[in-house]
């Protein structure tokens, strides 16, 4: 009984508010003039039906402004992976104008060149992760991913050679002088040798 109060009845008089052929709604329709952009949908279904395509729908009002919204999402892929060059000419410039000796303007420019590829390399699925698109049929990603990723290898080979020119890496002979292995002398004399006696 609570039921029955809840739930309502079902009505036993429905009404058809389709319209069918020889109907009078049906013949007034026909004299309407077609809405604003009918004419080309149907000629698009008449040519996709013609193909032997007539599976497939037509590309719609929303898959265009997807396709739209998906190359805005490129070019700004694009020139996101493409900051990290204009970063390399500004560092470049930099340092080139703190010299090669130690000093904290030398060292604060030469540390950023080595620890900011590095960061941008490590978080880089984190940059590039709110310009994906699920609904995208291909990864447009992979290109720009690997621009950024070449750059700041670029980076990070400049901000190295930039420590090696400073003495700051140990690139020469003389900074592996403590693995060298001297040989102990198992005797001595102070007889000189017969090449230097007269």
């Amino acid at each position: 009984p609570l039921l029955s109060h809840i739930m309502p009845r079902k009505s036993t008089y429905t009404i058809d508010l389709n319209v069918r052929e020889g109907h009078e709604g049906y013949n007034v329709q026909a004299k309407c003039p077609a809405a604003p952009g009918h004419a080309l949908l149907q000629q698009q279904e008449l040519t996709w039906t013609t193909k032997g395509m007539s599976a497939s729908r037509p590309p719609t009002l929303t898959q265009t402004k997807q396709d739209q919204l998906t190359a805005k999402r490129k070019s700004l892929a694009m020139s996101v992976a493409m900051k990290p060059g204009q970063q390399i000419l500004m560092n470049a410039f930099m340092m080139y104008m703190s010299g090669s000796q130690l000093n904290i303007w030398s060292i604060s420019v030469t540390s950023g060149a080595v620890l900011s590829p590095l960061a941008g390399i490590v978080a880089m699925e984190q940059t590039f992760k709110n310009l994906e698109s699920p609904d995208a049929k291909e990864d447009y990603l992979t290109t720009p991913k690997l621009i950024y990723l070449a750059l700041n290898l670029v980076w990070l080979a400049l901000g190295l050679y930039k420590m090696s020119s400073m003495r700051l890496l140990p690139t020469t002979s003389a900074d592996w002088t403590h693995r060298i292995e001297w040989k102990e002398m198992m005797e001595t004399t102070s007889i000189p040798p017969d090449s230097m006696v007269l």
